[in-house]
């Protein structure tokens, strides 16, 4: 049996998909995945070995030139390679509009989620046939719940396997000259990269979780992934020869620098997700938004949400104004005056490096 899965983006989207892959598989020996995913994603669904054949797609690249896309040679080699191979099943695991017409020009049955479950109703359209999840259900249980609707079988759910094999990500690190080097003093990676603003743990907050974990003996690596993010990186590590500003690093180089650190340190952003993925110890930080929906599943996740009166917000601008129950906290959490985003007030560094050291007492 071959199945498409479509779930083009982003990072933490594709990560959540993982476990649902591993479902189907144990149900179903003979089953097959292809994938169609984001050019920038190619290297997740490779990592798994249920997932054959890999489909990229350029959907942010070809936004930019959206007219002239679908008249290029890229978009009809695209189209070729989507229509080449009959699937029993199309599964859209996203619920877009953008997934929906996906699903639509490859050749099988589509499968989606119902208009009250997916993110834009109007993607129904494309599917022959639709399931019903719970919104409250956390990402992950959605799609192992629609996966397990649509080809008929029963999971444990008290169990998550993201299914990666560690072999694969070395290859394809390995592939781009890649190694893998040892280090005396045991390593955390902080993973201080968000898209959006309100999500961003402050930089100051950093510093001072630098200075504990280099206290501690702690070798401290911060990736990036644009400009933005390496300045920021730059301004943590600034004054400490122990925290290091890594270089620019594939999905899979990263993927065996996280699988080989003593634990993580994390905002709500795709790398968490990923950190989690690999088994590693994480601390995982929650202002606007929400853990029980959205947070890292899987074993040695400590998830710290924000007791701030207006989170979790759910929004990527932050409109707090300042109100009675601001000016009726103690003086302990005064910095909520000019922490920014506010609500991280509530998550100070000392509390995080505190339930970090617990975390890594109780996974040894």
């Amino acid at each position: 049996m071959r199945v498409l899965i479509v779930k083009v983006s982003s990072l933490g989207d594709i990560i959540h998909t993982l476990p649902a892959i591993t479902d189907a598989k144990l149900a179903r020996k003979d089953i097959v995945f292809d994938w169609v995913v984001e050019e920038a994603f190619t290297e997740i669904p490779n990592w798994h070995p249920a997932v054959e054949n890999v489909i990229p797609i350029a959907l942010r690249r070809w936004k930019r030139t959206l007219f002239r896309t679908f008249f290029n040679r890229e978009f009809r080699n695209f189209r070729r390679n989507l229509k080449r191979q009959h699937y029993d099943l199309v599964i859209d695991a996203q619920g877009l509009i953008k997934s929906g017409v996906i699903s639509r020009l490859s050749s099988g049955l589509t499968i989606g989620l119902s208009d009250k479950a997916a993110r834009e109703p109007l993607a129904t359209v494309f599917y022959n046939k639709v399931y019903s999840v719970s919104w409250d259900d956390h990402a992950v249980e959605r799609v192992r719940e629609l996966f397990s609707r649509a080809l008929q079988y029963s999971y444990d759910k008290e169990s998550t396997d993201y299914g990666l094999d560690l072999s694969l990500v070395l290859k394809i690190a390995g592939a781009k000259g890649f190694e893998c080097h040892s280090s005396e003093s045991p390593t955390i990676i902080f993973l201080h990269g968000t898209t959006w603003a309100t999500k961003h743990w402050p930089v100051e907050y950093w510093q001072a979780l630098v200075r504990r974990a280099v206290d501690c003996g702690y070798k401290v690596l911060l990736p990036w992934g644009d400009e933005v993010e390496r300045c920021r990186a730059e301004e943590i590590v600034i004054e400490h020869s122990d925290a290091i500003l890594l270089p620019r690093l594939s999905l899979s180089e990263l993927a065996l620098k996280i699988a080989s650190a003593a634990g993580v340190i994390s905002v709500d952003t795709g790398l968490g997700h990923l950190a989690a993925a690999l088994g590693k110890p994480t601390v995982s930080l929650y202002g606007p938004t929400d853990a029980a929906l959205s947070g890292t599943v899987g074993n040695n996740q400590v998830h710290l949400s924000s007791s701030f009166p207006c989170a979790p917000c759910k929004k990527k601008t932050c409109f707090y104004q300042g109100n009675s129950q601001l000016e009726s906290l103690s003086d302990k959490n005064s910095s909520a005056l000019v922490t920014k985003p506010p609500c991280f007030s509530r998550l100070p560094p000392d509390l995080v490096w505190k339930q970090f050291e617990l975390l890594l007492e109780d996974a040894s």
